[in-house]
């Protein structure tokens, strides 16, 4: 499978089962403590039943990390309510990156976590996907400088310190009191607005 193709996320319902077993294998045991065996066990099949779908486990990794930041992208755009306030849009942006990330834990630990063990080329696609993401957030924080609604000596430095909080939320989730993505969802987007010193509404 090439860069170009593996970018097509395949419907077939044995090689999502094969990229879920991955995904729990992957998140327990760390990319490279995890075989091709293992994540075959969990399915009942052997190794070879898997190549027909992937041919490497490398392969499969960077099929999984395509599918979560693609999915990412399409949920922050879709949470986006574009026609309202800078501080709106980050709270409604912030908040869904926090949730998902919380709701989809496991798999966002592999996503964020793995990307080392790709090839170059697979590595730079995903690079590519990833900085889609920040310049979404970044396009948020700009234009509330721009109306003068944040105040913030460094919309690029701004931009990625939320961003790495959002993506440090599956090394943790769940802890304590926050068991619930929808409480991180809360809590995330309030500190946004104030890490951009939102002035306004």
């Amino acid at each position: 499978m090439s860069v170009a193709t593996a970018c097509v996320v395949t419907s077939s319902k044995a090689a999502a089962r094969i990229r879920t077993a991955a995904i729990e294998a992957f998140a327990e045991h760390g990319y490279g403590g995890t075989t091709t065996r293992d994540i075959a066990a969990r399915l009942g099949l052997s190794a070879a039943a898997m190549y027909p779908h992937y041919k490497s486990k490398e392969e499969l990794l960077f099929v999984i990390a395509y599918e979560g930041h693609q999915k990412t992208v399409e949920w922050l755009q879709a949470a986006d309510p574009v026609s309202e306030s800078p501080a709106n849009r980050l709270r409604a942006v912030v908040g869904e990156f926090a949730r998902t990330q919380a709701a989809y834990h496991g798999r966002s630990r592999v996503v964020e976590y793995e990307l080392t063990a790709l090839s170059p080329d697979h590595y730079r696609v995903i690079v590519g996907l990833r900085r889609k993401l920040t310049r979404h957030v970044r396009g948020i924080v700009e234009a509330g400088v721009a109306d003068g609604s944040f105040a913030v000596p460094d919309g690029e430095g701004v931009t990625l310190a939320i961003i790495s909080l959002c993506v440090d939320v599956c090394r943790w989730f769940p802890t304590g009191r926050y068991a619930h993505p929808e409480a991180v969802a809360k809590l995330y987007s309030e500190l946004a607005v104030r890490l951009v010193s939102a002035t306004s509404e």
